[in-house]
């Protein structure tokens, strides 16, 4: 039988509770340095502060938003000493879907249709996404009608 660690249970609780209570979204910069945690799955501080964008944030400003994002229940840490290492709780993909389903009912009114039509109208979107939308709907559409 696989030994599970505290941390792993910690992280499925946190990870199953997000799906049940509305996620918050992040700050700018809290999105920028849950960016750079995604794709590092876990980090120091300095880690961090050496995948931003200059100018770099000074490492007490890091520093605080990570632990914000932990009492925001989207990040973790594991003690080695004083040093932290941190990992996500919550993946990109999570955050990303709760992200769109929030945009999409602030802005759209939770119609894909009207989003599509706004930025079709704004030229936001060129014919070679739209048919590639267009190709992606329908490739849907068959695995639905397959399905009953």
């Amino acid at each position: 039988m696989k030994k599970i660690t505290i941390t792993e249970v910690k992280k499925t609780i946190v990870s199953n509770t997000h799906k049940f209570f509305k996620m918050r979204n992040l700050t700018n910069a809290e999105e920028q340095i849950m960016q750079v945690l995604w794709a590092l799955e876990k980090a120091f501080v300095r880690d961090i502060i050496d995948k931003l964008p200059a100018p770099k944030p000074a490492y007490n400003t890091v520093s605080t938003i990570v632990r914000i994002l932990e009492k925001k229940g989207f990040v973790d840490h594991i003690a080695y000493g004083k040093s932290h290492q941190y990992f996500p709780l919550v993946s990109k993909r999570e955050y990303t879907k709760s992200y769109f389903k929030d945009f999409l009912k602030e802005y759209f009114n939770n119609s894909f249709q009207k989003m599509v039509s706004f930025f079709a109208h704004e030229e936001a979107i060129d014919m070679n996404d739209m048919e590639a939308i267009m190709q992606m709907l329908e490739e849907q559409m068959k695995k639905e009608k397959t399905r009953k």
